[in-house]
């Protein structure tokens, strides 16, 4: 099994001003697979703006860029792909639209059926969680660390892990199988700034051996 890695997701709400220069820093503080947009409630037009501001740092870094639900969006900024809840527009329709090259994840909350059907369809990656509490979004579901073993032993399409995710609490994902952990309020809001928090996520990771069966 590959070395799990770090999936960071953009605030619910960010400025513009500021935050282009906290994702820099969180970039430079050690290894960052990909970087979701997630804005919510704000207009198509706010979205595609960060996007353009945003997207450059990442792929400076050889970082993924991923949107957020907005797949027509990703397809007209040449973002890397998306990601996509159940109540989103559905794979096969994502698929379709930005091609076989792009990155296509789907949210499956604690479900076991929920991602076997994405991965069968051809989704990039599953995501599940919420894992621990958290106050980016209302969680649909509370997932259980045992359902990322299970995948883990059975299936190798990579799995993410999400939902309140913390320095603090990430070691048992990560020895649980999680191929990424997807960090939002763990990262922005960590008391020491994005890039010491991204920099003690990575410390964690590399203390779990690839593979470790617990």
């Amino acid at each position: 099994m590959a070395q799990t890695r770090l999936y960071l997701i953009t605030p619910p709400k960010i400025d513009l001003n500021r935050f282009p220069e906290q994702l820099s820093a969180a970039l430079d503080g050690g290894d960052v697979a990909c970087v979701q947009l997630r804005l919510k409630e704000v207009p198509e037009q706010d979205i595609l703006h960060a996007a353009e501001r945003l997207m450059p740092a990442c792929h400076d870094r050889d970082v993924a860029f991923l949107i957020n639900d907005h797949v027509e969006l990703a397809a007209r900024v040449g973002a890397d792909g998306v990601h996509v809840g159940q109540d989103d527009m559905p794979y096969k329709e994502a698929r379709a639209m930005l091609g076989k090259d792009a990155i296509v994840g789907v949210t499956c909350h604690a479900s076991r059926h929920l991602a076997m059907v994405a991965g069968e369809a051809g989704a990039d990656y599953v995501a599940f969680g919420a894992f621990y509490p958290t106050t980016t979004k209302e969680p649909k579901a509370t997932a259980d660390p045992e359902i990322l073993r299970w995948w883990a032993e059975l299936f190798e399409v990579p799995c993410v892990a999400i939902g309140g995710i913390t320095v603090d609490n990430c070691r048992p994902l990560i020895e649980a199988g999680a191929d990424f952990i997807a960090v939002s309020s763990g990262v922005w809001g960590h008391p020491d700034g994005p890039a010491e928090a991204v920099r003690q996520f990575n410390e964690v990771i590399a203390n779990v051996p690839a593979g470790e069966d617990v």
